[in-house]
């Protein structure tokens, strides 16, 4: 499994991978992961252990807390000539990922990839709209080099498909339904949030970068202040926009980044879930919120289009329009039994969506791609727009 992202890296790829890489070697499977050193490392690079290897990296512009893998094709021949895998899992599209692929198309081993980012989507939020054609070919061009590219949603595998994208096959997302618990609410944590029992606390969670919409955010909860004003925001997360968010919008709680119990206990806390992102290809933050009983709103696409129900387990905006989205939060704000049915109807959901069930389409589907060879014409391909 070749990904530029792992933890204790925080953000809905490295998660992903994190639940996949430990469900399929408590089923017995042997999973060696490649990866960029991260700060943490104690390992220098190029060192190998039997079930991991790192690679040299370099920070991402704009966050400098992630790395992307440098070329790496010829380390990995020489390590799956040594111990040749079954077959190669190519979760980023960065240049480690596009080196895994051309390793694995030399020795001839079957290589599967993952759709885990818009990044084409990214660019008109960077100035670099110049880029999104670019950007996009080159997305498909490795992706169409491999057996099959896996997909969380039916929606997003259409959507690929008319951009051009081959063979591919959805393998969605879980959520840990005992962590993710409504019971985790803690009255201590609303307390230091200055709001009593009946104040309605609006959440945010997600990596706090341009692509997120987050001016959209705090727009609409200054529309749903003026419905109600004892009403609090909560944004969770870091990034590089963090620094102008809490200049520009002085006033709400700014709680950083958090894992595992804690962020439970601050989703569980709160009442309402914003999340006016764009960009998603899917948004574990979004079943995160149902499984803590959350009242949700949010575009309708990605995992909110592939879970939610409007008005029965929670609100949904048609994409980009602002106007009904900034509609839908206001209409529940100040109606706390409507907040409460909603939450507890997403809850029901959330109790669905089962990890067993994916880690069984993830091994299905790996297991097809390691046997039968990579398409015919995959390695012209791979030879001539490979990293």
């Amino acid at each position: 499994m070749v990904t530029e992202t792992y933890p204790p890296e925080i953000n809905g790829v490295a998660t992903t991978i994190d639940v996949m890489v430990r469900g399929l070697r408590a089923r017995g499977h042997k999973v060696d992961v490649i990866r960029p050193r991260q700060r943490t490392d104690v390992q220098d690079v190029g060192s190998s252990l039997h079930d991991e290897m790192l690679v040299g990296g370099l920070p991402i512009p704009g966050y400098s807390s992630l790395r992307f893998g440098m070329p790496s094709a010829g380390r990995l021949i020489e390590r799956w000539r040594a111990v040749r895998p079954d077959v190669v899992q190519v979760v980023t599209e960065g240049p480690l990922g596009w080196s895994a692929v051309r390793a694995a198309r030399k020795l001839q081993i079957p290589c599967a990839s993952d759709f885990h980012t818009n990044f084409h989507a990214y660019t008109s939020h960077y100035r670099a709209g110049w880029m999104y054609r670019p950007i996009a070919g080159y997305l498909r061009s490795m992706h169409n080099a491999t057996a099959i590219t896996m997909v969380p949603t039916q929606e997003l595998a259409e959507c690929l498909s008319s951009f051009g994208f081959d063979r591919i096959t959805v393998v969605s997302r879980g959520v840990d339904t005992a962590l993710f618990h409504p019971r985790r609410r803690s009255e201590a944590l609303r307390a230091l949030w200055g709001v009593t029992a009946d104040t309605p606390v609006v959440l945010h969670v997600s990596r706090l970068a341009a692509e997120k919409n987050l001016d959209l955010l705090f727009r609409t909860f200054d529309r749903m202040r003026a419905r109600c004003e004892a009403a609090k925001l909560v944004v969770v997360g870091d990034g590089p926009e963090r620094s102008r968010l809490e200049r520009a919008y002085p006033g709400h709680i700014f709680a950083g980044l958090h894992r595992g119990a804690h962020l439970a206990a601050l989703y569980a806390s709160a009442d309402v879930f914003l999340y006016p992102s764009l960009t998603e290809t899917f948004g574990n933050v979004t079943i995160e919120a149902m499984a803590s009983g959350l009242a949700v709103v949010a575009y309708d696409y990605a995992a909110a289009h592939e879970h939610i129900r409007h008005g029965v387990n929670g609100l949904l905006a048609p994409f980009h329009a602002e106007q009904e989205f900034v509609h839908q939060a206001c209409t529940i704000v100040a109606d706390r039994e409507r907040i409460r049915e909603l939450g507890l109807a997403a809850r029901e959901t959330a109790e669905t969506f089962d990890w067993a069930l994916v880690l069984d389409a993830l091994e299905e589907a790996l297991v097809m791609v390691a046997g039968r060879s990579p398409p015919a014409d995959a390695a012209e391909l791979a030879s001539s727009t490979a990293v």
